[in-house]
C-alpha cells in the first residue's frame, strides 16, 4: 500500500463549519477514520485548507463515503481533493531534556 497526501481548499468554509464537521463525525463513530494517519487544517483567506495523510488513496476513497453526506449536511460546497502519493515523510520526535 502506497500513502496518500490528500488536500483540500474548502473554499468559503467557516471554523465553525469545520468544527462541526468533526463533531458529526465523531457522533457517527469516526472520530479515528480507518486509515487515516495525519490530519491537519488551517485557515486560509479564502476558508479551511486540509492536509491528510492515509494510508492509502483507496482508503481515503473509503472514507469519502462517510465524509460526503457529513460535508453536505453542513453546506460545504462540492470541493474536489488533490490526492498525490506521499513521496517523502519526516516526523520529528521529542527528546526529552
Amino acid at each position: 500500500m502506497k500513502k496518500a497526501m490528500i488536500q483540500f481548499d474548502f473554499l468559503g468554509m467557516t471554523a465553525k463549519q469545520y468544527d462541526q464537521i468533526w463533531q458529526d463525525l465523531r457522533a457517527s463513530g469516526h472520530s479515528n477514520p480507518r486509515g487515516l494517519l495525519h490530519h491537519y487544517g488551517s485557515s486560509s483567506p479564502k476558508g479551511i485548507h486540509v492536509c491528510d495523510i492515509w494510508e492509502s488513496e483507496d482508503r481515503f476513497r473509503e472514507f469519502g463515503k462517510v465524509l460526503m453526506p457529513i460535508l453536505e449536511k453542513n453546506k460545504v460546497p462540492k470541493t474536489e481533493p488533490v490526492i498525490a502519493p506521499l513521496h517523502f515523510e519526516y516526523n520529528a520526535k521529542l527528546v526529552a531534556m
